[in-house]
């Protein structure tokens, strides 16, 4: 059984940073491809950053230079670290992984195109607010 937990979502004003966790459990942690969404109200769900088991990462325009995903096997946790927040980051962030054993060019294709479609485990999201 796959279970993905998001935590660390928060109310912050602008120019605030926030770290998101991903708690991983049950998942077979070969050759697969993890992101994280958002999705604010009125809006579509986007991808802000995915990562491949072998380290690729791949980041939504509107993020770089502010977000930085990573993961600690150790501790069988992912990590979104965001900074310089603006209201426009303001959303419901759910953490995501895709089916394991996958080929390397799946599983990049996958990171690099950063659509829901590509990931078959979702966490039950957590609120980012960033204020004025």
């Amino acid at each position: 059984q796959v279970q993905l937990v998001e935590t660390g979502g928060d109310s912050v004003q602008t120019g605030g940073s926030l770290r998101l966790s991903c708690a991983v459990s049950g998942y077979s942690a070969t050759h697969y491809a993890m992101a994280w969404f958002r999705q604010a109200p009125g809006k579509e769900r986007e991808g802000v950053a995915g990562l491949t088991s072998s380290g690729i990462t791949k980041y939504a325009d509107s993020v770089i230079g502010r977000v930085t995903i990573s993961q600690d096997n150790t501790k069988n946790t992912l990590y979104l670290q965001m900074n310089s927040l603006k209201p426009e980051d303001t959303a419901m962030y759910f953490c995501a992984a895709s089916r394991f054993g996958m080929p390397a060019t799946q599983r990049l294709a996958v990171v690099k195109r950063l659509q829901e479609a590509g990931f078959d485990y979702w966490g039950q999201g957590t609120q980012v607010t960033v204020s004025s």
